[in-house]
């Protein structure tokens, strides 16, 4: 073997020996969500005491984690329901003046059980259970 094909298939090699891990976690169903929330056999568990979630600190407040957002509607309730349109995929947001989720690419809205109250979402947003004990909201 010459140097110079050697050298190009080490580089091949390399390259998918680098690439193969990265490749191989992405398809991992256990992500875990970031400081103060992660996976168990619970659900997500999200600690309220950590500045990422001030904002559920009073009610209308709300906090996108990965695929979910979580509103606070009451001084007792928690809600989490997919942020994603059932439209076209664009990450939806809360309005709590009007208490709807709206999506910003092509209107889509939603109350907060997730039915679309405003098309073109053809389908409501996936609902949660939302159990809170002390400071920790574990979703599931």
């Amino acid at each position: 073997m010459e140097r110079k094909d050697f050298i190009k298939k080490f580089a091949i090699g390399g390259s998918i020996l680098l690439t193969a891990p990265v490749l191989f976690s992405g398809c991992s169903k256990d992500e875990t969500l970031g400081e103060g929330g992660n996976n168990d056999q619970n659900g997500i568990v999200v600690d309220l005491s950590l500045p990422a979630y001030s904002a559920l600190g009073t009610v209308g407040g709300s906090v996108n984690k990965g695929e979910i957002i979580i509103i606070r509607t009451s001084d007792t309730n928690y809600i989490a329901l997919s942020n994603v349109c059932t439209h076209s995929g664009c990450t939806v947001g809360y309005n709590s003046g009007t208490t709807e989720l709206v999506c910003p690419c092509h209107g889509s809205k939603f109350s907060t059980s997730g039915s679309v109250t405003n098309g073109p979402a053809p389908t409501s947003l996936k609902k949660y259970n939302v159990v809170k004990e002390g400071n920790t909201l574990t979703i599931t």
